[in-house]
């Protein structure tokens, strides 16, 4: 790589950067600031993890579906309530509502016993839409209590533009009903990674849980691909409806420097979540080059 930086200006090399055709290591050559990351989100935002200035956005606070993104406020909560011991058996529900919405899902069977802690992996790692649906019935009592609970939480976080009416970001009641903005999923994510377990569980990047009294052998993967595609990169989560397109809350420290960031909509596509991916990847690039 050193050879070919000597072959071309520093104009080239921020440009490669900035696209995302090389990864930048820690102590390379900084790019430049005028070079905007070349993204295909149309909502997004990139900001500092730990003092939360804004490095660059693009109409980050325009409302937006953010799909399963909407499961970190769901796993903030629980963890936030504690009692993460707890056994908690998955309810019948579940069934109806993974096959209505086509939901991912943890492989969760109705009857078993996980604890809290063992399904909020469930939740973060494969996005089980089961596992978010049995925490937020037990933490909440009902549907209706656990998603008031997330409401109020997102106003107390200062979420001002952010309302849920499902606890994994599914389109019910509609496509647009449960929605943020790029610049609130930076703050709602800086808060949640402030938490030590959270930040723990969106780095894990795979977890198995022991056949056992109550439940079947489990082994959870991170569908977070930029965990093994971006060095330094740990966490967050994603998100996909038919609205929201392919989305990315994501966050990366190399040296001293933390990054934050969130892509809502990269692409369209429900097989191939590369394009948040790489966008992630450009707008890092971005931010520690500078």
């Amino acid at each position: 790589m050193r050879a070919v930086v000597r072959l071309v200006s520093a104009g080239a090399v921020a440009g490669l950067l900035a696209a995302g055709m090389v990864a930048a290591a820690p102590g390379a050559p900084a790019a430049s600031a005028a070079t905007a990351p070349a993204v295909q989100s149309h909502w997004a935002e990139l900001a500092n993890a730990v003092t939360g200035a804004n490095l660059w956005s693009r109409s980050s606070v325009s409302e937006r579906p953010m799909g399963s993104i909407t499961k970190v406020m769901t796993a903030y909560l629980v963890i936030e309530a504690g009692s993460l011991n707890r056994v908690i058996t998955v309810p019948n529900g579940i069934v109806a509502y993974d096959k209505t919405y086509d939901a991912s899902t943890a492989g969760l069977v109705p009857g078993e016993k996980l604890t809290a802690l063992q399904l909020l992996y469930a939740m973060l790692l494969p996005s089980g839409a089961d596992a978010a649906y049995t925490l937020a019935y037990a933490y909440g009592g009902s549907r209706a209590g656990f998603l008031a609970r997330m409401n109020a939480a997102a106003g107390k976080l200062g979420l001002s533009k952010t309302h849920f009416s499902d606890f994994s970001g599914l389109p019910d009641p509609g496509q647009y009903t449960t929605y943020s903005t790029a610049r609130d999923l930076i703050s709602l994510g800086r808060d949640a990674m402030r938490l030590p377990l959270l930040a723990k569980i969106v780095a894990t990047r795979s977890y198995s849980v022991a056949a056992g009294s109550g439940h079947r052998a489990h082994t959870w993967k991170n569908g977070n691909l930029l965990l093994t595609r971006y060095p330094g990169a740990i966490g967050i989560k994603t998100g996909f409806t038919n609205a929201a397109g392919q989305c990315l809350l994501f966050e990366a420290r190399r040296g001293t420097k933390t990054l934050i960031g969130v892509v809502l909509h990269s692409s369209s596509s429900i097989t191939d979540p590369s394009a948040a991916v790489n966008d992630a990847i450009r707008m890092l690039n971005f931010g520690f080059s500078g």
